[in-house]
C-alpha cells in the first residue's frame, strides 16, 4: 500500500492533541496512570475504573477516553494514520500496560481501549509501534515485580 503524505491539517490536529496533552490537570493524570497506576488484579483496575467515588477515577477516566478518542480521529480519517502513530504512543502503552488483564477486562467493559485496538488491528505502523512499546511496558512491569 502506497502511503499517502500527511497534509498540513493533520499537522494541526496533531498539534491541537499535543496542546491538549500539556494541560495541568491532564499532566497530572497522564503522571499518574502512567507512573502509579499498575494494578496486578482486574480488581484493582476496577477498583479505580467504576469507582467514581476513587480520587483517581476521573484520572483514569480523563486520560484513557482521550486517547480513544485521538484513536478515533485516526480510525475515521479526520487525521493521517501514519502520522498519528508516529507521533503518538501512549495510547498503545496503556494498551500494553493493562494488555494482561484486558481479556478480563473486556468481560465487564468490552469496549475498554477498542479504538486504541482497533489502529493496530488496521495498521501495520500501529502494530509495530504497539510491539515495541509493549516489550518496554513488560520489561518495566517485570523490574517493579522484582524491586
Amino acid at each position: 500500500m502506497e502511503q499517502m503524505l500527511a497534509t498540513p491539517a493533520d499537522a494541526e490536529i496533531i498539534l491541537r492533541l499535543y496542546e491538549l496533552r500539556r494541560e495541568p490537570v491532564m499532566r497530572q493524570a497522564r503522571a499518574w496512570i502512567a507512573g502509579e497506576f499498575w494494578p496486578s488484579t482486574v480488581e484493582e483496575f476496577f477498583a479505580v475504573a467504576e469507582n467514581p467515588a476513587d480520587p483517581h477515577n476521573a484520572y483514569f477516566r480523563q486520560v484513557t477516553s482521550y486517547w480513544e478518542m485521538a484513536a478515533a480521529l485516526a480510525l475515521h480519517g479526520a487525521v493521517s494514520a501514519d502520522l498519528f502513530v508516529d507521533c503518538n504512543g501512549e495510547g498503545f502503552f496503556l494498551l500494553a500496560k493493562f494488555a494482561p488483564l484486558l481479556e478480563k477486562i473486556h468481560e465487564r467493559n468490552p469496549a475498554f481501549l477498542a479504538k486504541t485496538s482497533a489502529l493496530i488491528s488496521r495498521f501495520s505502523t500501529a502494530a509495530q509501534r504497539y510491539d515495541a512499546i509493549r516489550k518496554r511496558v513488560e520489561a518495566a512491569r517485570a523490574a517493579r515485580q522484582s524491586q
